[in-house]
């Protein structure tokens, strides 16, 4: 029998959204995928008709919360939300392309559909928030200052919304997940990332993550040590970085 846990993961066609979404599944969750690429998503609805409904969602696009709500409806609610959708590059020369779609997609984007989820959840109970950032907003990254800057927007987003949703007395849980780099399309730009990490093994720390409620969580041990240093290390000595 299948269980009444009803998930949306929004940038599932690939990577650890992909990965998340397999996991819930063969937990026994009904999952709402949805992502630009639709042919992905009816791979894996056609591997599970009865627990997989599909939407195409761009968070760039106006109507992309209309989008979202419409697959909470089709999927007959909604107590997770997974918000896996981003993009970031290496742009040393700062070509404003790369630097204003990436603000597009991990801020703008990003705050259309958080802000949807929160609101549904206001008005019906409660549910879970959980966000894919990264440990580049730990810091500013010279190599991605787009990237970098916007997956620190989105920690102090989640951070605000979490004040705001006990303020409001809301049953609203958040957990901000923070990989290192990790092996996706994302980072398959012939640039060297050090630690890489597996999609598979992150999106089951995020799993867990998720079902231990924590509100933070960086991914794995050695990251968590890593910006931990990072946080230690002043600003007069950080800009002189080399990274």
């Amino acid at each position: 029998m299948i269980s009444q846990k009803k998930a949306i993961i929004v940038g599932a066609s690939s990577g650890i959204g992909r990965e998340v979404a397999q996991l819930l599944i063969d937990r026994g969750w009904r999952v709402g995928i949805a992502a630009r690429r639709e042919a992905k998503l009816l791979e894996l609805q056609k591997q599970h008709p009865q627990q997989v409904v599909v939407q195409t969602i761009d968070v760039n696009a106006d109507d992309a919360a209309q989008r979202l709500l419409q697959l909470i409806e089709r999927l007959g609610g909604m107590s997770l939300y997974f918000h896996a959708s981003g993009i970031g590059k290496q742009n040393r020369t700062l070509e404003p392309a790369i630097e204003l779609n990436t603000v597009q997609t991990n801020a703008l984007g990003f705050t259309r559909l958080i802000d949807t989820a929160f609101n549904y959840f206001a008005d019906h109970g409660g549910g879970h928030i959980a966000a894919i950032t990264s440990i580049a907003g730990t810091k500013g990254l010279g190599p991605a200052p787009s990237y970098s800057a916007t997956k620190a927007f989105q920690n102090v987003y989640l951070q605000s919304l979490e004040q705001l949703a006990n303020a409001r007395r809301l049953n609203i849980r958040f957990t901000d997940l923070r990989p290192g780099f990790v092996d996706t399309d994302l980072l398959n730009d012939n640039n060297h990332y050090p630690l890489m990490l597996r999609p598979e093994r992150v999106a089951r720390e995020m799993v867990a993550s998720i079902k231990k409620r924590r509100h933070v969580r960086v991914i794995d041990w050695r990251w968590r040590i890593i910006t931990a240093c990072w946080r230690r290390i002043p600003r007069s000595l950080w800009r002189h970085f080399r990274l």
